[in-house]
């Protein structure tokens, strides 16, 4: 039980207790001498309080009260420590399988209801075929006591026995001896039937059953060789359970379920489920199921934008010269002409565009990269396109790593560009964006925009050299140098001759 406040689970909270099955002989033998060694006599005499909520002949609700009833019963006190020592008991008996608790919050009246659904001790033979279970009790108890009570409760078969070859089951089926009138049909009959128990209900919410076993059996061939083995599935719940899981898990249906179970090597020479394998399997399914469904909405997609081939023309040309198009790369220069470049991009495939830059096969570096923009991203096909007239058919190729053009992609997503006119803006700023790097890095000055004339041109250098060093003044030599007179000239040696002396 998890309970992260102490003041959500009190004395005061009232609760409710839940049952669908009564205790026999065998199952109150079992709690005393299998279950209360592992859980403790708190945890078992919290199971029979919950249990004798309700006669050995009624089964469902016993209906809500104050939790104080389960601290007076067990000889709790209402504090802090009885409340820990209630949890406690209460988390045991779910560990092992015995219970199973929900807490409901009624925001109108802001009451929170705790329910305690019991669960059916295991049978002996289910529970030493449960290895948590059998491991734990022998902790507790240790390895004799516990082989002892196995012999006691789950006694081997008769030594006669052996003697006796090729054991064949002849039970009769049910759809063999009776038929039932589906021809007359009662909805006021069929509604209650169908809707399950409260309490499975509540124990079953999170994990809708998807396989009846008289479903099953009505689809599964009558000539398989594993026919005995489902035949005997409903002698099974945890089987059920494990299909039924296996259902939910990788969404398959009855018709796949019984495909699974008629293949080899899915059942044990016991008729018990090959786990591993029929997961395996079953992955398998679902993997493909997948695959399919992904082949299928592109198809449907392409097949969408193609019902109206009038009005997808004439969309085509208002946006083919909404935006100026691009110049034709000088690899496809002889191939194609510029307004057919431009209807290229906007209706190929970039599979097939992306076939036009390269002589030969595309390699696989570049097929992966571009699969994954189309499947990952979702970007459109013409979004992809101008993508790769960027990348290839300009003068990028000298940066063509994987991780270039993935994060060009990654930044047409997050500027959410979704068509083609967003595409053509954004390669063109792009491109004004990498010659004004360029002339950067090469230190000219960019050129001043129209009418703006030198005062904004001064500011544009300003601007540019304001990442850089300042320029540092230098001396100009302007104009010739003046003739010395011969004084000077005289006063020129007697300083050379001083310096020299000294």
């Amino acid at each position: 039980m998890r309970v992260s406040n102490k003041l959500e689970f009190t004395e005061h909270h009232r609760y409710t207790a839940c049952r669908d099955f009564s205790l026999g002989g065998l199952e109150r033998k079992v709690l005393a001498d299998l279950y209360q060694p592992m859980v403790g006599a708190l945890s078992i005499g919290l199971y029979l309080l919950l249990y004798h909520h309700l006669g050995d002949d009624e089964t469902g609700y016993a209906q809500p009260e104050a939790q104080r009833r389960l601290f007076l019963g067990l000889g709790l006190e209402p504090s802090a420590a009885g409340r820990q020592s209630l949890v406690e008991s209460a988390s045991k008996l779910e560990a092992v399988g015995l219970l199973q608790t929900f807490r409901q919050h009624d925001p109108a009246a802001d009451e929170t209801l705790y329910e305690y659904v019991l669960q059916r001790p295991l049978a002996p033979g289910e529970f030493f075929a449960n290895l948590h279970l059998s491991l734990l009790l022998r902790d507790r108890i240790g390895k004799p006591a516990l082989m002892e009570l196995r012999e006691s409760l789950a006694p081997r078969s008769p030594s006669g026995l052996a003697r006796f070859l090729n054991r064949e089951e002849i039970t009769v089926p049910f759809y063999e001896l009776f038929r039932i009138n589906a021809a007359q049909v009662d909805p006021e009959l069929e509604q209650p039937l169908t809707q399950p128990a409260p309490a499975r209900e509540a124990v079953g919410a999170a994990q809708p059953e998807r396989v009846r076993h008289s479903e099953l059996l009505l689809r599964f061939p009558r000539g398989s060789s594993n026919r005995v083995y489902v035949e005997r599935l409903n002698r099974a719940p945890e089987s059920m359970a494990q299909l039924n899981f296996l259902a939910y898990k990788f969404d398959l249906e009855l018709p796949e379920v019984s495909r699974l179970l008629d293949e080899d090597g899915v059942f044990l020479p016991d008729g018990t489920l090959h786990w591993d394998e029929l997961q395996s399997r079953a992955n398998l399914i679902y993997r493909q199921g997948r695959k399919r469904g992904e082949e299928r909405e592109r198809y449907l997609s392409r097949v969408g934008e193609t019902a109206s081939v009038e009005a997808a023309a004439a969309a085509l040309d208002e946006a083919l010269y909404a935006v100026p198009p691009f110049e034709v790369p000088e690899r496809l220069s002889k191939q194609v002409a510029r307004d057919e470049y431009g209807r290229m991009l906007m209706q190929e495939p970039y599979t097939r565009f992306l076939e036009r830059f390269f002589p030969g096969s595309v390699p696989d570096v570049f097929a992966r990269i571009f699969e994954r923009i189309d499947l990952n991203y979702k970007l459109p096909e013409a979004v992809i396109n101008v993508l790769i007239h960027y990348v290839l058919g300009t003068n990028h190729a000298q940066r063509l790593t994987a991780s270039f053009i993935d994060s060009v992609a990654a930044n047409m997503l997050a500027k959410g560009i979704d068509s083609y006119d967003k595409a053509v803006r954004y390669v063109r700023e792009q491109e004004k964006l990498n010659e004004t790097l360029e002339r950067r890095r090469r230190g000219e000055s960019e050129p001043a925009p129209a009418g703006k004339g030198k005062t904004a041109s001064s500011r544009s250098r300003a601007g540019a050299s304001g990442a850089r060093k300042p320029s540092m003044p230098v001396v100009e030599d302007k104009g010739p140098a003046k003739a010395l007179s011969a004084e000077e000239r005289q006063r020129l040696r007697d300083l050379a001759r001083q310096l020299d002396k000294s």
